[in-house]
């Protein structure tokens, strides 16, 4: 028989969820939002073949997805965030999705490319 203690989940390397919820409970909604639309925005670039990896990662197909749920979580938190917000993330949205209409080989028409049902037709 062993003398060590069996490991507690803190101890064996297992993240602490109650340390976690604490922590997210902390959070400001605005700032939970800002930061899930930075990561869509992050990872729509990265699938638009705008890193410097550029065409290694790209995907429009997944870049399509990325965009649109970008566009639906503006549209959706219009109301609960700030212009002071809202007004680059949705400056950061019209640039995707510009970047996405020049990276297809047969452009979306207008209206119809990645989020536009949500942000209406997008020109350059």
């Amino acid at each position: 028989m062993s003398d060590t203690p069996p490991q507690s989940p803190e101890t064996a390397g297992a993240p602490d969820f109650d340390a976690m919820t604490r922590d997210i409970a902390e959070v400001p909604a605005v700032e939970v939002i800002v930061t899930v639309a930075v990561n869509l925005m992050s990872a729509a670039a990265v699938k638009l073949g705008l890193t410097e990896e550029g065409e290694s990662h790209k995907d429009l197909d997944e870049a399509r997805k990325l965009v649109t749920a970008l566009a639906g979580l503006l549209d959706a938190s219009t109301t609960e965030i700030s212009s002071f917000h809202a007004a680059p993330l949705r400056d950061g949205l019209k640039s995707l999705q510009l970047a996405f209409r020049e990276a297809s080989i047969v452009p979306d028409e207008p209206g119809q490319g990645p989020g536009e049902k949500y942000t209406g037709p997008v020109y350059g």
